[in-house]
């Protein structure tokens, strides 16, 4: 049975800041055990080895350990299991400094004088910092099976198998309204106008597009502006769909969203030089028709001048209107939570209401239970998520009460 997290710091303050741990050699110990909240990911000790590129860490060896001594060790080594393990007759000699520190591959050497940038950088040791208000999903799974199953408890016995689905379930549904599962990434519009989905995108929170003082517009959806069709048929002189030789429709690429990312938008967003406007032929429309922003009776679903996205199915992708072609964005999204699988993070504060909706749902699922019990957990479930939400929601009183200060102002819909 796996040993349940007990939530005690491991680290030190230097492997926590600085991403590094030491240690001094006796000349005989072949086996270093490192305790870094991070898993060390082990790939080669060879720089020349394509595998190399997947360490996590690099490490050093020095005489002296003064700063400016450290030098890679790039021979005779291996790690397994977050244990550095030396090969036979390779030994650091007695009093020699090993230092372990996690880090990307870029970056100077360890310990150079005066150079703070070497100490702490990197995705791997910034991705640890407040790595304390989480706990995995693996942690909660065994927390889980010690706490509730076995004898005399709720649960008799269950698979494991069991109780990751339904932990994974939890994860995904949390996700949505309760945890903390918006991410946002920073990108830049090509001159292809589209931007492929976050490979663990389930919805979009907010598009916004970024000035050169940082400051971001919203960007809003094109709703019944334009559409991006699931399938584009070529289509013969009679309007029928042509079929290839393995007697599927041939696609073709799609008009509308060509036509869209070739419009200037001026006619939806800016004002009308002329009022009474003029006769379109190929439309069959007065201009004046169609210019649904800026003026006297606008459409405010239309009343935007930061540009359009629409999400394009068909392509898994985001398209962009024209005007934002070069344009830095960022994207805040919804994730299920599992794009990691069991290595997915659990703010702490959701971790007893996790605990009692796998409990209400393995229960609920068994046959034989009484009613009252089923319905008990249900009502716990419920309890414990709607706290969670009113500890996640993050409210702070200072900052209410800064914006109820301009209550006396018309607040117009």
């Amino acid at each position: 049975m796996p040993i349940p997290n007990n939530g005690l710091i491991t680290e030190t303050n230097r492997q926590y800041y600085e991403g590094a741990q030491s240690f001094i050699g006796d000349g005989t110990k072949l086996s270093f055990l490192t305790t870094f909240n991070t898993d060390l990911v082990y790939g080669s000790y060879d720089p020349n080895n394509a595998d190399y590129a997947l360490n996590n860490y690099k490490l050093y060896r020095s005489s002296t350990g003064f700063p400016g001594t450290f030098t890679e060790i790039i021979t005779n080594y291996s790690i397994t299991n977050n244990t550095i393990i030396f090969t036979a007759g390779n030994a650091p000699a007695m009093s020699e400094y090993i230092v372990i520190q996690l880090k990307t591959l870029s970056g100077g050497n360890y310990g150079v004088s005066g150079d703070a940038s070497t100490l702490a950088y990197g995705d791997t040791v910034e991705k640890n910092y407040g790595g304390y208000s989480y706990i995995t999903l693996n942690d909660v799974i065994n927390n889980f099976m010690v706490a509730y199953v076995g004898d005399g408890k709720l649960i008799n016995s269950v698979k494991r198998t069991d109780v990751i689905f339904h932990a994974k379930r939890s994860m995904q549904e949390f996700s949505y309204d309760t945890l903390k599962s918006i991410k946002s990434q920073e990108l830049n519009i090509p001159f292809s106008l589209s931007i492929a989905l976050p490979q663990d995108y389930v919805n979009y929170v907010r598009m916004s597009w970024i000035d050169h003082a940082g400051v971001k517009h919203i960007i809003y959806p094109s709703n019944n502006l334009t559409i991006s069709p699931n399938e584009n048929l070529l289509q013969d002189t009679n309007g029928i769909p042509i079929q290839d030789n393995f007697n599927s429709n041939i696609d073709t690429e799609s008009l509308t969203e060509t036509r869209w990312k070739s419009n200037n938008l001026t006619p939806i967003d800016y004002s009308i030089n002329d009022f009474f406007g003029s006769y379109n032929g190929e439309d069959n429309v007065w201009s004046q028709n169609i210019f649904y922003g800026r003026r006297f009776g606008l459409d405010p679903q239309y009343s935007n001048i930061n540009g359009y996205f629409t999400i394009n199915e068909r392509e898994g992708k985001i398209s962009f209107s024209s005007d934002l072609v070069d344009k830095l964005i960022v994207l805040e999204y919804i994730s299920d939570g599992l794009a990691y699988d069991l290595d997915s993070r659990v703010p702490k504060m959701a971790e007893e209401a996790m605990y009692a909706y796998i409990l209400h749902a393995i229960i609920s699922l068994r046959s034989n239970q009484p009613e009252y019990l089923v319905q008990r957990l249900k009502q716990e479930k419920f309890t414990k998520l709607r706290n969670t939400k009113i500890r996640l929601s993050n409210i702070k009183l200072e900052e209410i009460t800064q914006v109820l200060r301009g209550q006396s102002k018309w607040i117009k819909h």
